[in-house]
């Protein structure tokens, strides 16, 4: 029998971690649920759920600083729950390592979308790679989830790691962020949403520039990204 992902809501209002429950039990899910940040660190560490749901306002420690801890140790699938509007929260924990944000109050049926999109690439069902890829100092190997800078390897985040495939695929060719959306995230871009560019932002940090300084990924401003297959001349 095929065992059900686990999940860990980690939220102290009670009344919404109930409902919650409820409803993901009900569509198949074990859950567990923490009330602050200090006993949701301990729980990913002893217990090691298969995705976290984290919201920002905490005691003891916040969401924040509850995605710092777990990001030293685990790269396990994290969606915060913020205020709904509060772009700086969402933009702080996708530069830490979210896979996705939840605006509250969240509507149970999106939170159990997000979380299966979130499950289905952590599991890597989503157009899943069925190569190494290596290109200059850069390799990228599916099967063990690894990355490679000149010989180094490089620590990403399943969505990190994703898009950076969807860019290595065609290199020096345009990928839309519409596309980077749906094909990775597996969700349509909308007017305001930052992020595909958070995450890009995050891969350009520990990726790093070519040896001659030059870029690695180039902003197309209006259409999306590209990654530049090799150094090139100024």
């Amino acid at each position: 029998m095929t065992q059900s992902p686990r999940i860990l809501i980690a939220d102290d209002d009670s009344i919404l971690t109930d409902m919650l429950s409820e409803y993901l039990e009900e569509e198949g899910f074990a859950v567990e649920c923490t009330a602050t940040g200090l006993e949701t660190v301990q729980a990913v560490a002893h217990e090691t759920p298969d995705l976290v749901v984290l919201d920002i306002m905490m005691p003891e420690l916040n969401g924040i600083e509850a995605l710092k801890e777990i990001r030293r140790h685990t790269d396990i699938p994290v969606i915060m729950l913020t205020a709904r509007g509060d772009d700086l929260d969402r933009i702080l924990g996708l530069e830490l390592g979210a896979d996705d944000y939840l605006g509250k109050p969240c509507n149970p049926r999106e939170l159990l979308a997000r979380i299966r999109a979130v499950l289905r690439r952590s599991a890597g069902s989503i157009s899943p790679p069925d190569r190494d890829l290596v290109l200059g100092d850069l390799g990228l190997y599916p099967g063990t989830r690894r990355t490679t800078v000149m010989g180094t390897d490089v620590c990403l985040t399943q969505t990190e790691f994703d898009l950076l495939y969807l860019l290595l695929s065609t290199p020096d060719q345009v990928v839309t962020k519409a596309d980077m959306s749906l094909n990775v995230l597996d969700k349509p871009i909308s007017q305001w949403d930052r992020s595909i560019d958070v995450h890009i932002s995050n891969l350009r940090r520990k990726i790093g520039l070519h040896e001659d300084g030059s870029e690695r990924i180039r902003t197309l401003r209006g259409s999306g990204y590209l990654y530049v297959s090799q150094a090139r001349a100024p």
